[in-house]
Parts: structure tokens; C-alpha cells; sequence
């Protein structure tokens, strides 16, 4: 006759993110009498994980806390201020072509971390606020594009982006930049926010004849509409945030012209190399302030509410437990234990032992 192996299960066996059923295959005939062997089932991941770039890791960006906009505003005027110094001290064509050197650079520095660090990504940020700052100059100085005409088109760059990373990701929350894929449209929109800043700016503040203070103004009463709708109109998170990332170029810009150009021009006469030094200065400053105190370091909590599962995973369910006992909170306690019953009292001493 057949010989079946006894088995008792496990709350665990019939879980199917393990593979096959463990009580299937231990109750199958052995020996003469058993059939071929079932394929074993692969194990149930999730998602496909896909190339090694859309492989999922750590979160490359940081919190978004005062610090951050407070960094993001002066890394903005620092990159107007150091395009413009660099491009009167040095000739134009080397001043651009070492803007994108050291954008390059600096971009490939921050690619290469697997998480996020204070040192690579403001010296990034710094790199895309100078040679964005090149790139919407060179169409209006260069190519004399009207500011007008840049502004529309570096919009449409940037919605193209948007676009392009919510149809691949299903998401703008930077609480999900944790991937090489995501990281890159990040730095696309940052590049195109930085570009389309700048001629904002200078659209306002020369074509439109508001100048660079009366820029500041503009756009610091723009800057509110998004933080009043995500503190009090309940508008999205993500949305709110880009809002405003976009709105902090053109014033961060302003207020950098507005201190370093001449005073015939509604400027304080400044310098465009002072203006430069002193910003970067006090990036630095707070940029060692964050690598000390990590204090805009994601926590997993803050990461994971932004992500969506690609594939939600069933929790494991125990099985049904055999009748006689109720099962325990652990999965089935098994066949009723016989009850233990106390030998006869013989005496009032063994009575209370």
C-alpha cells in the first residue's frame, strides 16, 4: 500500500508568496507508487524589478523643511550672480562651456550616490542654477530670442517633463525619487525650472518695465498663493511643491540682479562677483550645518506615504484550524491535549502544595 508522510502544518505553509503547498507535497505518494514531481511555482514578488536604473533604493533628495527653501532661494541668485560675473570676466563661449562642464560634473557626482548627501546634491543644484541661468541668456543674447518667446518655451519643456515623468511613474512626489530613472527626471525638471525662471525674470523685470525690485514684490506674492492653497485650501502636496520650486528662480534671480546691478538700472550696485561670493558663502555654511545635523534626511515613514505599491501583497493567512480546539492567535493550536488531572489527595499538606 502507499506510504503517506505525516505531516503537521504550519501557519506559514499555505502562505503563497513561499511557493508551493507544503501539505501537498509532503501528503503525495512516495516511493513506486509516487508520480513525476510538480514544476516548483517561482516566488511571488511583486513587481517585475526591471533594469538595474528602475531598480528601487534609497531616497536621493532631501526633506523638505526651512532649510531647503532657504538653500533652493540662494542657490537661484548665486546662479544668476556667477552667470552673469562669469560670462563679463571671461570670454562668453569659454564661460558657458565651463558652466556645462562644471554642471556636468557636478550632475554625474550626485548620479553616482545611492542616497541622499547634502554635498553632492546643493553642489548640484548650484551647477544647474548657473548653466541654466547660461542656458536662457545664450537664447536672448545669442540668439536674440525675445524673453517672451524663451519663457513659453522653456514652459513647455517643463510641462513635456511633467508629463513625461507621470505617464513612466505614476508620480511628481519627490518622496519617491529612490531610483535612477526617477532621479533623472527630477534633475530634467530642475534643469527646466531653473531656465524657464530665469526668463520669467527678466521678462518681468525688463519687458514689462516692473524692474528688478518690483520683480521681488511680484513674485513674492506668487510664491504665497501656493503655501496659503496647500495650508489652508487642502491643495495637493505635490503640486503645492512645484509651484512654488518654480516660483523661487525668478526670485531668487530678481533679488540677485536687483543687488548687483547698477544703480541706472534700478539696481544697488553691488557687483555680480560680490553678490556671487557672498551667496555661495552662506550656502556653504548651511550646507555644513545639514551634513552635521542630517536634520533633512527622508525618514522611511515620510518616503513610504508618497510611493505606490506596484502590486499590493496579500498578508498571510493561517489555515483553517482542525476541529476540537479553537484556534490561538498564532495560527491552529492542533488535536485537544488530554486534560491533566491531579492525584488523589491524600493529605491536606499535598493538598496546598
Amino acid at each position: 500500500m502507499p506510504i503517506t508522510l505525516c505531516y503537521r502544518s504550519h501557519p506559514y505553509d499555505h502562505d503563497p508568496l513561499l511557493g508551493a503547498d507544503v501539505d501537498q507535497l509532503s501528503s503525495r505518494p512516495r516511493g513506486r507508487h509516487a508520480g513525476p514531481a510538480p514544476a516548483a511555482r517561482p516566488a511571488r514578488t511583486g513587481a517585475d524589478p526591471g533594469p538595474a536604473w528602475a531598480a528601487a533604493g534609497e531616497l536621493r533628495v532631501p526633506q523638505i523643511t526651512a532649510y531647503f527653501w532657504v538653500i533652493k532661494g540662494l542657490s537661484t541668485a548665486m546662479g544668476e550672480a556667477t552667470s552673469d560675473w562669469s560670462v563679463h570676466a571671461l570670454p562668453p563661449e569659454l564661460a558657458v562651456l565651463i558652466g556645462f562642464a562644471g554642471f556636468v560634473v557636478a550632475l554625474a557626482l550626485q548620479l553616482r550616490m545611492r542616497r541622499y548627501n547634502p554635498w553632492t546634491y546643493w553642489l548640484a543644484v548650484c551647477g544647474v542654477g548657473v548653466f541654466g541661468t547660461m542656458a536662457a541668456d545664450v537664447l536672448h543674447v545669442g540668439l536674440h530670442v525675445p524673453y517672451i518667446a524663451s519663457s513659453v518655451l522653456y514652459a513647455i519643456i517643463l510641462a513635456a517633463v511633467f508629463v513625461s515623468w507621470q505617464r513612466t511613474e505614476r508620480t511628481l512626489s519627490i518622496h519617491t525619487v529612490d531610483t535612477t530613472r526617477r532621479e533623472l527626471f527630477y534633475w530634467a525638471a530642475v534643469v527646466a525650472t531653473f531656465a524657464m525662471g530665469t526668463a520669467v525674470g527678466d521678462l518681468t523685470a525688463v519687458t514689462f518695465k516692473l524692474g528688478y525690485f518690483g520683480s521681488i514684490w511680484l513674485f513674492a506674492g506668487i510664491i504665497l498663493i501656493p503655501c496659503i492653497g496647500f495650508r489652508f485650501l487642502r491643495w495637493s502636496p505635490v503640486f503645492s511643491f512645484w509651484f512654488a520650486y518654480v516660483i523661487t528662480r525668478p526670485l531668487g534671480a530678481s533679488v540677485a540682479d536687483w543687488l548687483s546691478k547698477p544703480k541706472i538700472i534700478g539696481g544697488l550696485a553691488l557687483g555680480d562677483g560680490p553678490v556671487a561670493g557672498a551667496f555661495t558663502f552662506a550656502i556653504v555654511i548651511l550646507v555644513v550645518f545639514l551634513a552635521i545635523t542630517r536634520v533633512d534626511v527622508q525618514r522611511p515613514e515620510a518616503a513610504g506615504a508618497g510611493r505606490p505599491h506596484p502590486l499590493p501583497q496579500p498578508h498571510p493567512q493561517p489555515p483553517p484550524a482542525p476541529p476540537g480546539r479553537p484556534a490561538g492567535p498564532s495560527g491552529p493550536a492542533g488535536p485537544p491535549r488530554p486534560a491533566q488531572r491531579r492525584p488523589p489527595v491524600q493529605d491536606w499538606d499535598d493538598y496546598y502544595r
